[in-house]
């Protein structure tokens, strides 16, 4: 029986894992390590937020991206983007040196029992924690438009479904959305040779500015200062202060996750788009067919007027829903019975804990509950210390409570198994 079972081995699984083995919890770590930027992620892109807010996170602070890069001979500077491959690298490097070995099987279900949990492997390996941490990362919950639903994946991909584009080379594709993964998937469309256009209902695009620079005069600091997400006081709060923006009210939470940091393209990215892609603002696709070529997209503009267009093939870059209803891995009677907020998102306490005693939550299914930093690695370091925090009140007092074993390096013998790779 293992005191916490972490599902998955992104930056938030990873991350919890490292303070949870550091606490001297009986742990295991299930998943692919740093799989959605591995796997799901094409070669050329970088990664939108400073490299200073791009670290997973550890009790001791010392496998920062920063010192993964300098290791490596690399600058890891502000204002300077970082490759995404450089960045899962770097979670790999962190994998490997700040929590237990990760078992990279895939768990199946999640099942409430008597003293805990019960989870199931790929190959039908039952596994017994008393607390489960999902850090599931955005793949479960994907959104395409509803008509693009019914088209196969020949026709239809989102943009999180490609490891490379090279599938695209020599033809037509249309990008939809109007945030950084569609326009940056364009980027790399147009300059490898695809015929490509974003189509995007926003009647502008928006994009990010450069950031100031990281030195500059005091005054200036003070009246926008930096933040992981971003300049400003807002930002700041929203990335330094999770913990009172779950204080807010729900209506309050949910307004602000819904529209804070709406979809805008990186400053880096712009010129490749404005100098290569066609851009179709005002356009919200109404309809989608499978022709003998491809696809027909037939849209309605912003003065109502319908306007088709014909396409090999569409990438959806239209971001992710994480509601309640979309963890399949929670038995249905589990899922079922967890409190939802108004956007059908998991409700959690300010540990991360669910309605279901001992289920924890971390990542982008959170971000109701503590805001737009759970949309970012930037809040995986909040995330990872306030969760573990969560597990051991819970392994106190709970009704399979048992005692903690002190802190300590996370390595000694008795304080965690060693699973297999």
């Amino acid at each position: 029986m293992y005191d916490l079972l972490v599902v998955g081995a992104g930056p938030y699984g990873l991350s919890i894992a490292s303070h949870a083995a550091a606490a001297g919890l009986r742990l295991r770590v299930m998943g692919r390590p740093m799989a959605s930027w591995r796997d799901h992620m094409p070669r050329g892109m970088f990664l939108k937020s400073e490299p200073w807010a791009s670290n997973l996170s550890d009790p001791g602070r010392r496998r920062r991206l920063d010192v993964y890069c300098a290791e490596q001979g690399v600058g890891a500077r502000h204002g300077e983007p970082i490759p995404v491959e450089m960045f899962a690298s770097y979670g790999l490097w962190f994998a490997r040196h700040a929590v237990p070995e990760v078992d990279e099987r895939t768990v199946t279900r999640v099942r409430a029992r008597p003293g805990g949990f019960e989870a199931v492997t790929e190959d039908g390996e039952v596994l017994h924690a008393r607390t489960v941490a999902l850090a599931v990362g955005v793949m479960p919950f994907v959104e395409v438009p509803g008509a693009l639903r019914d088209l196969g994946p020949s026709l239809v991909s989102h943009s999180s479904h490609h490891g490379d584009l090279d599938r695209f080379r020599g033809k037509d594709v249309t990008v939809v959305g109007g945030g950084q993964a569609a326009l940056e998937t364009a980027a790399l469309l147009a300059e490898q040779g695809t015929r490509v256009r974003v189509l995007a209902r926003a009647g502008q695009l928006n994009w990010n500015n450069v950031p100031p620079a990281w030195e500059r005069p005091w005054w200036e600091s003070v009246r926008t200062p930096h933040s992981g997400l971003g300049c400003g006081w807002r930002n700041w709060c929203y990335a330094e202060r999770p913990g009172l923006f779950h204080r807010l009210p729900e209506t309050t939470r949910a307004r602000i996750a819904a529209t804070a940091l709406g979809p805008a393209g990186a400053w880096w990215v712009r010129d490749r788009v404005e100098s290569a892609v066609e851009v179709l603002l005002g356009h919200e696709i109404a309809a989608a067919y499978g022709t003998g070529g491809g696809v027909r997209l037939e849209a309605v503009t912003r003065s109502g007027g319908l306007t088709s267009l014909e396409t090999e093939h569409v990438i959806a870059a239209t971001g992710f829903r994480a509601s309640r209803d979309r963890l399949g891995l929670l038995a249905e009677e589990l899922r079922g019975g967890l409190a939802a907020e108004a956007d059908g998102s998991p409700r959690v306490g300010r540990d991360f804990e669910s309605s279901h005693p001992g289920l924890f939550m971390a990542g982008l299914v959170t971000a109701s509950g503590f805001g737009p930093a759970m949309r970012f690695v930037h809040g995986a370091t909040f995330t990872a210390g306030t969760l573990v925090r969560g597990v051991r009140r819970r392994l106190h007092t709970g009704p399979v409570s048992g005692r903690i074993p002190a802190p300590g390096n996370g390595r000694g013998r008795g304080a965690l198994d060693t699973v297999r790779r």
